[in-house]
């Protein structure tokens, strides 16, 4: 088994905290392919940087995803999840879903703990449309300025322990995610110093990866997943082109 996972932002020391994480998480025999967005930002705070992070993601994709049997969207809010979902041939599943279905498994409410006052809004966005907002107890974030998004841990983990007690003693949660690519690996860490369970995204995105391939699940041939109708395409990288319009050239237009 194969899989990508694809960090939609330029950290390479994001990367490798995603890295480390899904190396623990995958089983005896599956291959990892690490890849890091070429463009965009540190880390996604905001919508516009979602959409960003989405397109970033959508290239790798089209470039890498071949000889893969699977692709992780290793960002929370999965910035081009359903986007890739309805161009690739191949499973696609993203850390916060992932996140979510599993929380919802463990505990019938879930708090997210955050890096950032400011990712909020976006956070709760992407939490309603995977249809999860009325067993979201609360979302509690950092309110200091990030000095290194590949140091967060070290520099803020006693802290975010403290949001994470806050949560399930004051706003009732029986399940913790610590949401993010830089946060990797920190449920695993200080999951004994929690009073109910804690999760991260990039191992249930890992092992909900896997079971899909196991699964065998067939690619949709119609419903709105079936792949987008041939048309002319220009300016986008041949890889992307080729599966969003499967026509590089542009379609001639007439001109007056």
């Amino acid at each position: 088994m194969r899989l990508l996972v694809i960090n939609p932002n330029i950290s390479r020391d994001v990367t490798r905290l995603i890295e480390a994480e899904a190396r623990r998480s995958t089983r005896p025999g599956t291959q990892l392919t690490l890849a890091t967005a070429p463009f965009g930002v540190a880390y996604i705070e905001t919508r516009a940087e979602a959409q960003i992070g989405g397109y970033a993601a959508m290239q790798v994709a089209a470039e890498r995803h071949v000889g893969h049997d699977a692709v992780v969207v290793a960002a929370f809010g999965d910035p081009g999840l359903t986007a890739l979902r309805e161009i690739l041939p191949i499973p696609v599943v993203g850390m916060t879903e992932a996140a979510l279905v599993s929380a919802c498994q463990v505990g019938s409410r879930f708090s997210v703990i955050a890096i950032s006052q400011r990712i909020q809004a976006w956070y709760r966005e992407a939490i309603a449309a995977h249809g999860f907002a009325d067993r979201l107890a609360s979302i509690r974030a950092l309110d200091e300025p990030l000095a290194h998004i590949g140091r967060v841990q070290e520099d803020q983990g006693e802290r975010l322990v403290a949001l994470a007690e806050r949560a399930v003693q004051d706003d009732g949660a029986d399940v913790l995610i610590l949401a993010g690519a830089p946060l990797a690996g920190l449920a695993r860490s200080v999951a004994d110093r929690l009073p109910v369970p804690a999760l991260d995204g990039v191992t249930c995105a890992l092992h909900q990866a896997q079971t899909l391939v196991d699964m065998a699940v067939t690619p949709p041939s119609g419903g709105s997943f079936a792949p987008p109708p041939e048309k002319g395409c220009r300016g986008l990288p041949e890889a992307l082109a080729g599966l969003v319009g499967r026509r590089i050239a542009e379609a001639p237009t007439s001109v007056d």
